[in-house]
């Protein structure tokens, strides 16, 4: 048995590059973007320091859809998705590597005002969670059908995250670590 399972909770970092690719099934949409998150923490002096990590991420179908729509830079999400790692020989002949997350769950956090995306309109409620299709987490059990949402997208949670949604704040906490001084 194995698990390939990232869960990041970050901010936009520039808009998202949508592109369209032919196939025998016709054309599959792509959305990429970098998030950030950070990691705020006290050094043995006691100053906050903070440590920035950058993320590629790669949604596809009617999860870049909603990418597309509602996701600029600034907005803040939640994402939950697969590690891959990826290859290539570039210009000079270096074997070159990168890590994207591959998205299956996507939730908008923050207020509609914050969200430089919302401006548009139709801009869907707080906690919507977009999931890609035939995704299936482990521990949904018995499974929910799909609900269909405003702007056309298929989302499905389980009752128990449901219930967490309504009783937690929606911008993320974040934990100050303080670290043991050296003797």
């Amino acid at each position: 048995m194995s698990l390939n399972k990232a869960m990041l909770i970050g901010n936009v970092g520039k808009d998202p590059e949508v592109r369209y690719l032919d196939g025998s099934n016709g054309q599959a949409k792509v959305a990429t973007f970098t998030l950030a998150t950070t990691e705020r923490y006290r050094d043995r002096n006691g100053e906050t320091r903070e440590n920035t990590e950058w993320h590629n991420i790669v949604a596809w179908r009617s999860t870049a859809d909603v990418v597309e729509r509602f996701v600029r830079k600034g907005t803040q999400v939640y994402i939950e998705g697969r590690l891959r790692t990826r290859s290539w020989d570039d210009q000079t002949g270096n074997k070159r590597y990168t890590t994207e997350i591959i998205v299956d769950n996507l939730q908008l956090l923050g207020k509609k005002s914050d969200n430089p995306g919302g401006q548009q309109g139709g801009y869907p409620q707080q906690g919507q969670t977009y999931q890609q299709p035939g995704y299936a987490p482990a521990a949904q059990q018995p499974a929910r059908p799909a609900v269909e949402t405003p702007a056309a997208q298929q989302t499905s949670q389980p009752a128990s995250t449901a219930q967490e949604e309504r009783t937690q704040p929606s911008t993320p906490v974040q934990s100050e670590r303080t670290q043991p001084e050296a003797p």
